[in-house]
């Protein structure tokens, strides 16, 4: 017996994701007692640990940037679609909630797990060196679609509030996935060694010797594994979302908190991964998790939502208010500053980090 649980202990990462899609199951469409969320929000969270698992995994067969890729997409899959059901779940209240919930993503990306890499690498290894032309040409388009998406929304006269007319917010869409197509193509056919991790001299790695090559069926199971573990994720996010809201309103926070809870719950992954990265002197695949993350929530997500406005009743509020443009603003000129060298020090990961402490307390305290 004891042999049997050290085994399934040691295997969690394939228990969970099986164990999520059952419970999925089992609660979808019901009613939930504060027990059952209690274990609901267990199992999530397993799963998300499972998820990136898997993922590294396969990004590690793939190796890198294209490892980096897997994991960013697979997280905004998850994104896009916790969005997407709470939109069509929530009503007016979920209006502005895809908005909320990529601009925390780019918040989150960008002076969270950017700042949290830098800082722990610049401590562990003197300094955190990566390659300024990849990351700049990264940080370069999460701020066009940043601008695109979330900034001339609340400046067009097309249609009354920070909305976008119909024919708007498909070029916005359009926009959007043909960036993020072009990007991909840059980073992993014709400038693939742009986003590859450099040495201190500046020479580019292009092999990882963390560990060895996964095999083609090792590969393929975590494959079929990181697939369930997003379909539990997504369900059972959904079904304990009636509790995170219920939670915000009794706290008396601002609705848009629920966008922030969301995003920081998907994108545990990629800090997890990114930190990772990090404390192995990495740190441009942190930098690629990071500002992939970002642009692939921007470019994916809408496209998504608006696709999906066609069906769901109730304005789509994109367009930020002028005190997350003054922080969007600060983290492009900040991020710049930072990119540019292709070397920082503690001090501009501490920056990011207060730039991301700044953004939780004014949207708890707006």
């Amino acid at each position: 017996m004891l042999v049997r649980l050290r085994t399934l202990v040691t295997r969690w990462t394939a228990v969970v994701p099986v164990a999520a899609i059952v419970l999925l199951a089992l609660t979808w469409g019901r009613g939930l007692p504060g027990v059952v969320v209690a274990l609901v929000t267990l199992v999530l969270a397993g799963a998300v640990l499972a998820a990136v698992h898997h993922a590294e995994v396969v990004a590690h067969r793939v190796g890198e940037p294209f490892g980096s890729l897997v994991l960013a997409v697979a997280v905004t899959i998850i994104e896009v679609a916790l969005i997407v059901t709470l939109m069509a779940d929530g009503g007016d209240k979920s209006a502005t909630l895809a908005r909320d919930t990529v601009f925390a993503a780019v918040m989150i990306t960008c002076n969270g797990i950017v700042g949290l890499s830098l800082l722990v690498a610049s401590l562990r290894h003197g300094l955190a060196v990566f390659n300024a032309e990849g990351t700049g040409a990264a940080l370069a388009t999460v701020a066009t679609l940043a601008t695109l998406s979330l900034v001339l929304p609340t400046f067009t006269t097309s249609k009354p509030g920070p909305e976008f007319s119909t024919a708007q917010l498909t070029f916005a869409a359009v926009s959007s996935l043909v960036l993020y197509g072009l990007f991909v193509a840059t980073q992993t056919v014709r400038h693939r060694d742009y986003f590859l991790p450099v040495t201190r001299q500046g020479a580019v790695i292009d092999a990882d010797d963390h560990a060895g090559i996964p095999s083609f069926r090792t590969t393929m199971t975590s494959l079929g594994l990181l697939g369930l573990a997003l379909v539990g994720v997504v369900g059972l996010a959904k079904g304990v979302s009636p509790t995170i809201e219920s939670g915000v309103e009794g706290a008396g926070m601002p609705h848009s908190v629920v966008g922030v809870i969301i995003a920081l719950l998907v994108l545990l992954p990629e800090t997890i991964a990114a930190l990772r990265s990090a404390r192995r002197d990495r740190v441009q695949t942190s930098l690629n998790l990071a500002l992939g993350s970002a642009m692939a929530s921007i470019g994916l997500t809408i496209p998504a939502v608006a696709v999906a406005s066609v069906w769901l009743s109730g304005p789509l509020v994109l367009g930020l208010g002028s005190t997350h443009m003054v922080l969007l603003a600060l983290t492009v000129v900040v991020s710049s500053l930072t990119v540019v060298p292709g070397r920082a020090t503690p001090l501009q990961g501490g920056v990011h980090l207060v730039l991301f402490a700044a953004y939780l307390e004014l949207a708890i305290n707006p």
